[in-house]
């Protein structure tokens, strides 16, 4: 009889991370060893959640004009293939220039180069029939990447909108979040409608992308929280950071329930990628 690789399905999924990036250079800030260079990295809580369920949890490197290592050098059409989901971490502010705009602000200029490697990284995951998860910058990157557009400031374009970051208290700075009826997400969560989930970010959604659904909402403003697209795949984000909830906390969202059905797409991607051996009986 045919069955699939034992050895394959046993072994854990491995996540992928898209890499956070930091560039040294910073007028008026001086430093030293280290912090000269351009650095990669994945930050500890959202490995953590990653493991949590299960998964193990791999950071992607990114490549630039400048790197060692030349963008013609690395396909990570590679790492799609060799991994089994991918997760967008939070961080810089997503280029105006990405979804067609210029910025408004010389703070609010983002990361061009970051928007590149990961829009090439979402691409091909998608291609490869992976699943794809956006935290926060990355939720607000899927968007750009299927045709939608942002709000490059929330306070400045839509001033009577509920503050959605507080630099001071940062990830205990939350607000309500509702669930939208019939929605996988909703599902998840069956009799729940209302959340609390904590918000750190100053950029959202201005136009939904084309063809995807709105699965949650802040109330307070209407702001779009969370989207998925609809249709074979698994393509979703969140707003918030479900990597700094704690699940002890009483009045928290438990987003347990949101990474297991990732990582149950993730499953679902190996096992329809795993070659059939026959064993004999």
């Amino acid at each position: 009889m045919n069955a699939p690789d034992e050895a394959t399905s046993a072994r854990p999924l491995l996540i992928g991370v898209s890499a956070r990036i930091y560039y040294p250079g910073t007028p008026g800030i001086k430093v030293s060893g280290v912090w000269t260079k351009t650095l990669h990295y994945l930050e500890q809580s959202v490995a953590h959640w990653v493991m949590s369920g299960g998964a193990m949890a791999v950071m992607v490197p990114a490549v630039d004009a400048e790197s060692v290592v030349r963008r013609s050098d690395i396909r990570l059409d590679d790492y799609a293939a060799a991994l089994d989901g991918l997760v967008l971490q939070g961080g810089n502010d997503v280029a105006p220039e990405s979804y067609g705009e210029t910025p408004q602000h010389v703070d609010w200029h983002g990361d061009r180069i970051r928007d590149r490697y990961e829009l090439e990284l979402i691409e091909a995951f998608v291609k490869a029939g992976k699943p794809v998860f956006g935290v926060c910058r990355g939720f607000q990157l899927i968007n750009v990447m299927y045709g939608g557009t942002l709000l490059q400031d929330i306070a400045t374009q839509r001033p009577a909108s509920k503050s959605h970051r507080d630099v001071s208290i940062y990830e205990r700075h939350v607000h309500p979040v509702d669930l939208v009826p019939g929605t996988r997400l909703a599902a998840l969560y069956p009799g729940v409608s209302r959340v609390v989930t904590n918000s750190i970010h100053h950029q959202g959604i201005k136009d939904l992308a084309p063809g995807f659904i709105v699965e949650a909402r802040c109330p307070e403003d209407g702001m779009i929280e969370a989207i998925r697209k609809p249709g074979p795949g698994y393509v979703a984000a969140v707003q918030w950071h479900p990597e700094f909830h704690d699940a002890q906390a009483l009045g928290t969202f438990d987003d347990a329930p949101m990474l297991r059905d990732f990582l149950a797409a993730a499953q679902a991607a190996r096992s329809a990628a795993t070659p059939a051996k026959l064993i004999t009986t």
